[in-house]
């Protein structure tokens, strides 16, 4: 009975290599891309795929898991299983979500291979990109025949061919050097040339353009180490020609890569992070700063906060920490109070959106609405309606620590220090410290005096400082506002399963 309209939903993994209670989807879109850290199991990925389906003849090849887990002394396999969640026509009988469970419980794999569902695979593994002239063993000259190629899906794949490498291909050949050993070659500014001379990438690029667009309809597509050999530019061209190809013809691609850049094409692919822990492989289908983190070192800070001093600073990163998301926060300081119109203001007009900024106040100046009003008219003038759009978006960036009225933030800080019976000898000491801080000519040495005292670096100090004043009730209200601006940003820099 004919099979048509295969589609995959859905692969989940309970144990295979070292991949453990593991789920991956591939809705919504045709084309799924597959990013992580080495040795987390992207490969492992495509070949338990490959070996899922048989193939609708004989002429498509057809994948055992022996190809690809072959026992050996360290690993029989022995207790793996995965399960595939796919939909398929028979004739007319449509066949929705349809759960098939695989594995090797003793000496074979289960089910039997005739028993696996129907879909024609199309594997192309790191392998595949060997240049030919380096897999081959001949030494002396090598003479072969030309025969150009001049069907209508050639001539298409030389046009794709030709986007995708930014280079104008005019003919398409097949060289054959007898035995049946036959190999590709193109002609391009005039310049004929076979596989034996194509670079690297150049290569790749017509082999998976042959395998892409002469694969039948709802056919499954897998490329391990899509980026391999290609720069970004050819990369990302190729993406849109596969893009366009799996729409037109229902085939569904998964790629494992680890080029960062392929996040920019989010739009055409499903993004899949993949990411170990001992216990469980975690799959994350969005691009946060954690899985950027993993991909290139280096870790974004989405959420940016301006305040006054090192104080303020402090109070900060101590409220994030307690959130969970101080590695996600950009901490910088404008100086005088003031200064916080001056700098919102030349951002706002500068045209960034601030949509993940805030400008925090200590509290003791401009703490209520219309005095941040009054300050934000001076630096954003005008009484049109972009000016007031302006003003009033502006507005709600401004945040104030929730400071008792008539007092420095030192001060308060202080006050709430010798208030505490701590049971904890380092806290105690610092209790003790305040308290012999009675009077002062300059507010800021409520805090500079503990830290000179205790002989403490001064980032180190207040860390400390805030560290105690955390754990009362004061500290609460003290950064409620903050605390629940930072709450609300959560869901833009938490990993969600």
């Amino acid at each position: 009975m004919q099979v048509s309209s295969q589609r995959l939903h859905q692969l989940e993994i309970k144990k295979l290599k070292n991949i453990k209670d593991f789920s991956i989807s591939f809705e919504s879109k045709n084309i799924t891309g597959i990013l992580g850290p080495n040795g987390y199991g992207k490969s492992t990925i495509l070949h338990a795929l490959a070996c899922c389906f048989q193939p609708s003849d004989e002429d498509h090849e057809d994948y055992k898991f022996s190809n690809f887990f072959l026992p050996h002394p360290d690993a029989l396999w022995t207790g793996s299983e995965l399960k595939v969640v796919h939909t398929y026509k028979q004739e007319r009988n449509l066949h929705d979500r349809v759960e098939k469970i695989y594995g090797k419980s003793s000496d074979r794999w289960k089910p039997r291979y005739v028993n696996r569902p129907v879909r024609n695979v199309y594997y192309f593994g790191v392998d595949s990109c060997v240049p030919l002239i380096e897999a081959e063993k001949r030494k002396g000259r090598i003479h072969y025949s030309t025969n150009q190629v001049s069907e209508d899906i050639v001539n298409l794949i030389l046009r794709k061919a030709s986007q995708c490498l930014n280079r104008q291909y005019t003919a398409y050949n097949i060289h054959d050097s007898g035995k049946g050993k036959k190999f590709i070659g193109v002609e391009a500014n005039g310049v004929r040339y076979s596989a034996l001379s194509m670079s690297a990438g150049e290569q790749k690029i017509f082999l998976l353009l042959e395998k892409i667009f002469r694969a039948e309809k709802y056919s499954l597509i897998l490329i391990d180490e899509l980026d391999l050999l290609l720069h970004d530019s050819a990369m990302k061209n190729l993406i849109e020609v596969v893009s366009e190809r799996a729409e037109s013809h229902c085939l569904q691609v998964v790629f494992t890569t680890h080029r960062e850049s392929i996040l920019e094409m989010s739009n055409l692919i499903n993004i899949r992070h993949i990411f170990g822990t001992p216990d469980k492989t975690l799959c994350f289908n969005e691009t946060k700063p954690d899985a950027i983190n993993r991909l290139t070192g280096t870790q974004p800070r989405l959420i940016e906060i301006f305040v006054e001093d090192d104080l303020a600073v402090a109070i900060v990163k101590k409220a994030a920490a307690q959130l969970g998301i101080s590695r996600h926060v950009s901490i910088q300081r404008f100086g005088a109070a003031v200064n916080c119109f001056t700098v919102l203001a030349g951002l706002v007009l500068s045209g960034q959106s601030c949509e993940n900024s805030i400008f925090v106040l200590d509290g003791d100046v401009y703490r209520t609405e219309e005095d941040k009003i009054k300050q934000l008219k001076a630096v954003l003038t005008g009484s049109d309606n972009n000016a007031k759009s302006l003003r009033e978006s502006s507005l709600s960036k401004v945040k104030c620590f929730n400071l008792p009225e008539g007092t420095k933030p030192e001060k308060y800080i202080h006050s709430i220090i010798i208030d505490l019976c701590p049971s904890n000898n380092e806290h105690l000491e610092i209790v003790n410290v305040a308290k012999q801080i009675i009077a002062v000519n300059n507010d800021h040495k409520y805090v500079d005096d503990i830290i000179c005292r205790l002989d403490w670096d001064r980032r180190t100090g207040l860390s400390k400082i805030i560290d105690l004043v955390s754990t009362t009730s004061a500290w609460d209200i003290y950064v409620s506002d903050i605390k629940g601006w930072l709450q609300s940003k959560l869901a833009l820099v938490e990993e969600s399963l």
